[in-house]
Parts: C-alpha cells; sequence; structure tokens
C-alpha cells in the first residue's frame, strides 16, 4: 500500500508546492519549480521517510530548516 501523497512534503505534512505535482495534477503546463535553486541540506535530507524518496518533495520551508529546528517542530 503506497500512502505517500506527493502534493505534501513527507517531513512535515505540509503543501509542498511541487512544480511538477502541479503539472501532473492540472495538465497544466510544467513552470520552474522553486527546488531548482534550492539547497538540501544532507541532514534535512536523511529526515526524508524512505517510503517518500523520489515520490514526494520536501517543502520550502524543510528545505530550509536546520536538523535541530525540524526534530523540534516535528
Amino acid at each position: 500500500m503506497n500512502d505517500i501523497d506527493p502534493s505534501f512534503c513527507p517531513i512535515c505534512q505540509s503543501p509542498n508546492a511541487c512544480a511538477m505535482e502541479k503539472a501532473r495534477a492540472t495538465g497544466l503546463a510544467l513552470e520552474p519549480c522553486w527546488c531548482v535553486d534550492a539547497e538540501f541540506a544532507p541532514e534535512v535530507l536523511a529526515l526524508l521517510p524512505t517510503a517518500a524518496r523520489g515520490k514526494a518533495c520536501i517543502c520550502a520551508n524543510c528545505a530550509s530548516q536546520s536538523k535541530d529546528v525540524l526534530s523540534v517542530n516535528l
């Protein structure tokens, strides 16, 4: 069973504003995604559940946080 929703961040469960998912869901042309220029710290990527890898994007808020901040907020 796959309960990963690609439109939500797999870390915090907030909408992730993924341009690829928006294009797939709406049929609209693909727009440049915010994540193209984002830097993802290895410690944040480590928080990504294995089941969500390659299936759901991390949101901009989680991408910009440190591991310490995320672990307190989750």
